[in-house]
């Protein structure tokens, strides 16, 4: 746990993401980062200097075939409120709209329904369970197929809805998140989107995974990059 606290802390104070009296929400999908991001919180919230509340929302996607009772219980065990909300998201992108691109649609619409259920629940803070790796992720997916230098911020306010994201696991990596879960022997709740496992993202992710036999150390070099904005050097 100690290789998810001591980051998680990090995160959490060096990007101010949480203020005294902040109730988030927190949005489990069953998969293991948001689920560490649920226990590694509570555990943060016991010696956290700043006092803040938790709750635990889901999105049923209505795809059908996920048993969410792992995560009721977890969250029942650590005294988390926790909310499930149904959508009919699944069936919309991909038996109504059949989109060639569902990934971007699902996503818009899973974001909107997160940022309500959030708002329905008194939560104006939203944590989400991305990690290093997802960073590096992203940087390589929107050089890639986008054409630009971006990734995720490990804080974003969205004026709109006056909601503000945060993302904790900024500085953990994936691989002591998948230790951690076979120690504790926490639940995994298998996605049962029809894409999953064939996106983009998931090219990416061999990719580095490869790249990481030549350049060991590619992971914290990106992570670095990402935020060493003094010494930026583009064409302007």
């Amino acid at each position: 746990m100690k290789k998810i606290l001591g980051p998680l802390r990090r995160g959490v104070e060096k990007y101010e993401m949480i203020k005294p009296g902040d109730r988030i929400a927190i949005g489990l999908s069953g998969g293991k980062d948001s689920t560490a991001l649920l226990v590694a919180l509570k555990r943060f919230q016991t010696f956290s200097p700043v006092p803040f509340e938790l709750e635990g929302i889901t999105l049923d996607m209505g795809f059908g075939g996920m048993d969410l009772s792992p995560l009721v219980e977890l969250c029942t065990s650590l005294d988390v409120p926790y909310t499930i909300k149904k959508t009919a998201i699944g069936s919309i992108v991909f038996e109504e709209r059949h989109e060639k691109n569902p990934c971007s649609l699902c996503a818009r619409m899973k974001r909107g329904a997160l940022h309500d259920l959030a708002l329905e629940q008194n939560c104006r803070t939203i944590a989400l369970g991305h990690h290093a790796d997802d960073a590096i992720e992203t940087f390589f997916l929107s050089l890639f197929y986008e054409g630009r230098i971006n990734t995720f911020s490990p804080v974003t306010y969205l004026d709109r809805k006056a909601i503000t994201l945060i993302r904790p696991l900024i500085f953990v990596k994936e691989r002591d998140i998948i230790s951690y879960f076979k120690i504790k022997n926490l639940p995994v709740i298998e996605s049962t989107c029809p894409a999953n496992g064939f996106t983009k993202r998931e090219d990416i992710k061999n990719m580095i995974k490869d790249l990481r036999k030549t350049i060991p150390d590619l992971d914290d070099r990106v992570i670095g990059a990402i935020q060493n904005k003094e010494q930026l050097n583009l064409w302007f």
